[in-house]
């Protein structure tokens, strides 16, 4: 062998160590989802909620305390998140349309990493199912988005007839409804999609991936084993307090279509027990994310690895004089758990006061994980309040919510509501059926109505914010930058 040939030998082999040594410095992605997920969490201040394991990659990541969904319903949420697009952009706004009838051509988050080389797997529920029907199927995928997926189907899919009904005419799907379940977590279908994650983690660790996991939980019905319920003794429960006057300076429209009389006309003792069932489902899929984060630590995987944790949006628990479920525009269905964990982010542990919004997931994850971006997205990345989660930040959030017609509104009326650091400023066909005006700083459960009898400073705020929501909903661009008004 010549001489040339015996150092052109080790000289390969070193470049082949170094480009995988490159290869291997993309970051994963471990996304994490759960539906019908409140701000119901230790770590956001809820002083029922048993949530170690969130409340630690919390502590270890950046934690959005001012994050808003889109659209409070989850086909309209997810597919908005995935697309990076906005729900009049992808004219999705309800359960049954699919994202791709109104944007064909359009690159979701898992596509645009697997264009970058990077594994795409789902396990559990990333877009919209029907909960429980469709549980163990593909639901209302998106097949282009992932390289595999996987649908496990547990106990709860087999002991449906056990779960008891409050509102036996309505589905259980809809309906307040829960099962105290016999058995192990890794028996039930969102410990099934634990296991299925961490096998997948195991196969790919020295791979690049984007590996997503959607838990089912807490979405009715109800379902946790028992000893989940345990950790929450109905005699130590309350219902949130409102005002008894409460609900009379708000607009019609402002109730969901499916939620119009205050809890559903169900008993107090009913009503804390399904209080009971949703908290148990919180500290279950809580169980779960530990069980995560743990394989991550197990596989020496953690620092090679964006965590993300997001619920598809908030989630009333008798609010307003009993409101339930989600569908309004109210803080607590706008408003729902966002985590970011980057390794060695300088801004970890330190939680964010900003107004962001989740189309802005989509840009942020990209530019972490330099992989790029189609064109068109809607949202901004948050990599700068990664770095300093106190940072300046001119953010406000975008929500909006369809009603249908029915025996209260003559036809269908969209509402849309911006959230700015101070005010909430909401409008019912644009103001033609009811206004919503709450200043946060004095008001934070939205309790009194200023757009009822606006004067001075509140009649101002209006007039700022009604052309800004109108510009954002619409996709226009404002033509002149917003200054929130500040005492």
């Amino acid at each position: 062998m010549s001489f040339r040939k015996t150092l052109l030998l080790p000289l390969c082999f070193f470049l082949v160590l170094s480009a995988s040594a490159e290869e291997k410095k993309k970051p994963n992605v471990l996304f994490i989802s759960v539906d019908d997920l409140a701000c119901s969490l230790g770590c956001y201040g809820d002083l029922i909620a048993q949530t170690p394991h969130i409340d630690r990659l919390s502590a270890s990541g950046v934690r959005f305390d001012r994050a808003y969904n889109q659209l409070p319903l989850c086909n309209p949420t997810r597919a908005s998140i995935m697309t990076g697009l906005r729900p009049d952009t992808i004219k999705v706004y309800d359960l049954d349309r699919h994202f791709r009838e109104e944007v064909p051509d359009a690159v979701t988050l898992s596509q645009q990493f697997m264009q970058a080389g990077y594994f795409a797997g789902r396990v559990g529920k990333i877009y919209h199912y029907n909960v429980p029907a469709s549980i163990g199927t593909d639901g209302f995928d998106d097949p282009p988005s992932w390289q595999r997926t996987v649908n496990p189907k547990g106990r709860d899919k087999d002991e449906e007839d056990l779960i008891f009904n409050a509102e036996p005419h309505r589905k259980i799907s809809a309906a307040l409804s829960w099962l105290a379940a016999d058995g192990e977590d890794e028996e039930q279908t969102d410990g099934m999609i634990t296991t299925e994650a961490i096998k997948i983690m195991e196969e790919k660790k020295d791979e690049s991936f984007f590996l997503a996991v959607g838990f089912f939980r807490p979405h009715t019905p109800f379902v946790a084993p028992k000893k989940y319920f345990d950790l929450y003794p109905v005699e130590d429960l309350r219902l949130p307090y409102a005002p008894e006057d409460d609900r009379e300076d708000i607009p019609t429209a402002a109730f969901a279509h499916n939620c119009p009389i205050p809890n559903y006309n169900l008993e107090k003792p009913v009503l804390l027990k399904a209080l009971q069932a949703y908290y148990a489902c919180v500290s279950f899929i809580d169980a779960q994310v530990g069980r995560l984060l743990d394989s991550l630590e197990e596989l020496e995987l953690a620092d090679d690895t964006i965590v993300v944790f997001w619920s598809d949006h908030g989630y009333h628990l008798g609010e307003h004089g009993g409101i339930w479920q989600k569908r309004t525009l109210f803080e607590q269905a706008s408003r729902a758990p966002l985590i970011i964990r980057v390794p060695g982010a300088e801004g970890n542990g330190t939680p964010s006061p900003r107004i962001v919004e989740f189309v802005d997931i989509y840009p942020t994850l990209t530019e972490l994980a330099e992989v790029g971006n189609p064109e068109g997205l809607e949202g901004r990345s948050l990599a700068p309040l990664l770095t300093d989660p106190n940072g300046e930040w001119d953010g406000y959030a975008i929500t909006q919510i369809l009603r249908p017609a029915d025996d209260r509104l003559a036809e269908p009326v969209m509402g849309c509501s911006i959230r700015t650091d101070r005010w909430r400023y909401t409008e019912w066909a644009e103001g033609k059926e009811g206004v919503e005006l709450y200043d946060h700083w004095a008001d934070p459960m939205e309790f009194d109505n200023l757009a009822m009898d606006p004067a001075g400073e509140d009649r101002a705020v209006m007039d700022r914010l009604q052309p800004l929501l109108r510009a954002k909903a619409s996709g226009k661009t404002p033509t002149t930058p917003f200054n929130p008004p500040r005492l």
